[in-house]
Formats: structure tokens, C-alpha cells, sequence
């Protein structure tokens, strides 16, 4: 039986990825910050919380990620941890940075320590592209970081890339485009927007506030996403690929499909707040996903239309 360490299980994609990895016959440890006290809410909500080890971990400290790796000996490290925030990162830079940066080196080198042939997943981001314009953005895209976590994100891709370069450790990044679920926090502007239209949908005579709507993303759905994960560590090569739907949407367009799915014209129930505006905010992000589909075989089935419909179908089915 194959053992995956799952840092940051707490998250929506580490809860989706355990699901999925307890399903292929693994058996799986998370952490968290202090496993005593965290609630696991997504794991409970997956129903998986009891098939799941949990184990307190601090990545940002060298000797508690020695201490766990040496606990569970895992086959594979999955690093979902850290801020995961782009708008938070801009009042918490040093966090931010600490959490990713710090901790995903603590990461390569306790296992490049250990000696062991274990397998690492680093979760990047297609924020470290910057805007991409019209081209949809590959692995051969130059990263123009436009945020504190943009950068912390770039600066954990290149360690990784240099642990497996100069020591042959077997570590990858996955470069994730926008990807959304249910479990979602409503701190995400997708949830807040999903939660917004379901409850006046139900009767609430509130307005939802946004800032620039201008923008574009490329939407995906979560749990296929920690499919791609899962498939980057099966290979015989460990490289880093793009996980994207290769389409992207206005954030106008999402608002005007959520308030369409429950028949409401989004324009009487929108206000544009400047005080949500980002110091700095990416235009369009677009990405490639055809290395994925090409080495990995795999490909989005869900589109950011489909997102919303099955969004708003699970938070109206929970209320």
C-alpha cells in the first residue's frame, strides 16, 4: 500500500486529493498547522475524516518536517500548503512568502536529507505568469510575478526545479489555473459570489460588491484538477506542466451565469465597490493545458459555465 503525505489536507484541493488517492488504495496522512485543533471541515464534508492520519506540521520549521517525513515515511508528498490568498498576500507579504518559499525548501530538503526515494507535488500557480494577454501561457511562458504570492509561488518553483536538477530528486509543479468547488472559502470572490446569489435567490434583499469585472480567468473545476496531481507523480520523469481548461471568461460572464442559473438579471444586484480594487491585478490568465493532455492524458471536462451551474447547485442543495 502506497503512503501519501498530504501537507495542507485542510484546503480544497487536499481534501479532494485525499478522496481521490484514498480511492486509488492509499493510505493517507495530512497536516496541518496544529492537527488538534483544526476542524478538517472539508474532510468531514467529503466523509472521509476518519480514513484519513492527521499530524501537526510546521513547514516553515526545518525540524518538524524532519520529525513528520521520518514519522510516516511516505511514497509521495503532495505540498498544497501555505497563504492562498493573492488578495491577502498584499497585506501579509512576509507571510506569505515564509509559508511557500520558506516552507516548501524546508520540504526538498528534508527529503534530499532522508535520502529516501520519495516523490514530491508542488502546488504552483498560474499567478506567477503575470497577465498573459492574448497567449495562452505554457511552460515555456517567462513568469512575471504581480503579487506577493505570484512571487512567493515563482520562487517555490525554482526551488523545486533546482532540487530536481541538482540533487535528481523526482519533484514537480503543478502550474494550476483558477480551479473552484463547493468547498471553496467565501474569501474566494467565487464563493462570495456563488453564496451572494443563492441567498438572494432565496429571498435576500442584500447586493453583492465587486471590483474589476473586466477581468479574465480560466475557471476549472477542482477535483479533476487534483487528478492531475495525482498522474504528475506516476510518471517515470518528474517535469512540470500547466493545468488549465484552456478557456477563459470575464468575471462579468461568471456573475451573469450564477444569476442566470436561478433567473435573476445579475445587473439589479451588483455594485462595483473601488475599495475591492488590487494594487496590482492581473487582466487576462489563460493557459496551455496541451503538455497535460499530450504526457498526462488528461483534459478538463468542465468548463467555467459549468463550474457555476454545479457551485450553485450545491450551496442551494446544502441550505
Amino acid at each position: 500500500m502506497k503512503k501519501a503525505l498530504i501537507c495542507g489536507i485542510s484546503g480544497q484541493d487536499g481534501a479532494y486529493l485525499a478522496q481521490l488517492l484514498l480511492n486509488q488504495g492509499y493510505s493517507v496522512c495530512g497536516t496541518s498547522r496544529d492537527a488538534q485543533i483544526s476542524s478538517f471541515q472539508n474532510l468531514l464534508h467529503l466523509g472521509i475524516r476518519d480514513q484519513v492520519k492527521l499530524e501537526s506540521m510546521a513547514l516553515t520549521d526545518f525540524r518538524s518536517v524532519l520529525q513528520v517525513l521520518t514519522k510516516i515515511q511516505p511514497d509521495e508528498i503532495y505540498n498544497l500548503a501555505g497563504q492562498s490568498s493573492v488578495g491577502l498576500s498584499f497585506g501579509q507579504p512576509v507571510e506569505t512568502l515564509e509559508s511557500i518559499a520558506t516552507g516548501t525548501l524546508n520540504l526538498l530538503e528534508a527529503v534530499r536529507f532522508l535520502g529516501a526515494p520519495i516523490k514530491v507535488y508542488n502546488a504552483g500557480s498560474s499567478e506567477c505568469f503575470g497577465d498573459t494577454g492574448e497567449t495562452a501561457a505554457d511552460e515555456t511562458t517567462p513568469f512575471r510575478p504581480r503579487s506577493p504570492y505570484a512571487v512567493a509561488k515563482a520562487t517555490a518553483f525554482w526551488e523545486v526545479a533546482n532540487y530536481r536538477e541538482a540533487y535528481g530528486l523526482f519533484a514537480c509543479s503543478g502550474i494550476l489555473f483558477n480551479h473552484e468547488s463547493p468547498l471553496r472559502p467565501e474569501r474566494f470572490v467565487t464563493q462570495k459570489i456563488i453564496a451572494g446569489v443563492c441567498r438572494i435567490a432565496q429571498g435576500s434583499t442584500e447586493n453583492v460588491y465587486l471590483g474589476n469585472m473586466q477581468i479574465q480567468r480560466d475557471w476549472g473545476w477542482a477535483p479533476e484538477y487534483v487528478e492531475a496531481m495525482y498522474l504528475m507523480l506516476q510518471q517515470e520523469q518528474p517535469d512540470d506542466y500547466v493545468i488549465a481548461t484552456g478557456e477563459s471568461s470575464s468575471l462579468e460572464d461568471f456573475v451573469a451565469a450564477a444569476f442566470a442559473s436561478v433567473d435573476l438579471d445579475w445587473r439589479k444586484h451588483v455594485v462595483i465597490d473601488s475599495s475591492l480594487l488590487r494594487p496590482t491585478d492581473l487582466a487576462v490568465g489563460r493557459g496551455n493545458p496541451a503538455k497535460a493532455k499530450n504526457k498526462l492524458g488528461w483534459q478538463a471536462k468542465y468548463k467555467t459555465k459549468d463550474v457555476v451551474q454545479m457551485m450553485v447547485q450545491a450551496r442551494l442543495a446544502k441550505s
